[in-house]
């Protein structure tokens, strides 16, 4: 199973590709949809025997779906902590699916668009990841493996209430919609708080990089509904768009603030975070992902020629510390890490056409 996940190592994640509307801001958009069988027990009364079977009917459920067209089917329990959290940092599985991971499984699609897990806190959690501001193109996506999925597996679902799930804020729809958002100026400019605060009154929430739980890294901030019940999907789905072209303006906004008031100590910035960069031995993940924010700030403004947010989004991912691990192909300590990470930060960045 390593092995087929080094596959993946060789290629760059559908949510790091840059491309898409307002992709200088707004990094991915995902959909995810929440499904449980309604024959098996939800999570919390579920037992070893209970898990084993619903894995048994869903996986032949997922391969032969025309949307994940014969997916990567990858089963938790086989794969060491390196692999794992390789699985976590693509954003193909959540943090709390690596855990207690007997009878959980992920099966993931071509350029891992399309990911489903299995067993997690509900039976599926189906997912679809695109590059940029495309909520809708994933919806359509997600739509069609909702309904293959239906017409062989029996979910649970009441007339009263939606799609059953088993916390309380996913039923209905079952669907939370969200976006990775990059928001650098609205952090400079001390913004960045009021902002936060006026979209959870409006009913959306804001998580860190990796969701739940995590803090904002890197300027990373995943915006999205809070609930899912008395609403349709294209009121969800509408609302998060509505809300977000005003985070977008927001920072826009403060970007150009700050390319009219403070170029000179914004280019000061940049391109400190750029020497430390390109020259650094040693360097933490957080301190790698708070320096890349920068530099990724200077290319989309046009500070660093040369320098794209393609090549600049690669180093976020291949710099984590499973990915450095899978690389190497053996387990590093910190230490070892930190100094493969600023080797391989130089090296990527020593390859990059004309970035003085």
């Amino acid at each position: 199973m390593a092995k087929e996940l080094d596959g993946l190592l060789r290629q760059p994640s559908e949510w790091l590709r840059g491309v898409g509307p307002h992709a200088e801001i707004v990094v991915s958009s995902r959909i995810r949809l929440a499904r449980n069988l309604d024959a098996a027990p939800f999570s919390t009364r579920a037992t070893e025997e209970s898990q084993g079977k619903v894995l048994e009917i869903v996986r032949p459920a997922l391969e032969k779906t025309r949307t994940l067209k014969k997916p990567l089917f990858v089963e938790i329990g086989d794969l060491n902590e390196v692999d794992r959290q390789f699985l976590v940092e693509r954003h193909l599985v959540s943090r709390e699916h690596v855990v207690q991971a007997d009878h959980k499984a992920v099966a993931i699609g071509p350029g891992e668009v399309v990911s489903v897990m299995v067993n997690e806190e509900d039976h599926l959690r189906i997912q679809v990841m695109q590059s940029g501001f495309n909520l809708r193109d994933g919806w359509a996506l997600i739509d069609d493996l909702d309904d293959e999925l239906s017409e062989t597996i029996p979910f649970a679902y009441s007339t009263d209430w939606g799609y059953l799930t088993c916390c309380p804020t996913n039923t209905g729809t079952g669907m939370r919609a969200s976006v990775m958002a990059h928001l650098p100026a609205l952090v400079i400019t001390k913004q960045i708080n009021k902002v936060l605060h006026t979209i959870t009154k409006l009913g959306l929430t804001s998580r860190g990089l990796y969701g739940e739980g995590t803090e904002a890294s890197g300027n990373f901030f995943q915006i999205s509904n809070q609930v899912a019940l008395g609403r349709t999907e294209d009121e969800l789905i509408e609302n998060i768009e509505r809300i977000l072209k005003q985070v977008i303006e927001h920072e826009q906004a403060a970007r150009g603030t700050l390319m009219s008031n403070s170029r000179t100590q914004l280019e000061d910035r940049v391109w400190r975070a750029f020497g430390i960069l390109e020259h650094a031995r040693t360097m933490s993940s957080s301190e790698a992902n708070d320096l890349l924010s920068m530099a990724r700030l200077g290319a989309d403004l046009g500070l660093m020629n040369g320098l794209d947010r393609v090549a600049i989004n690669e180093l976020f991912l291949f710099s984590q510390p499973a990915h450095l691990q899978k690389a190497e192909g053996k387990v590093l300590s910190a230490r070892e890490r930190d100094a493969k990470r600023a080797e391989l930060i130089r090296e990527r960045l020593g390859r990059a056409p004309g970035k003085h």
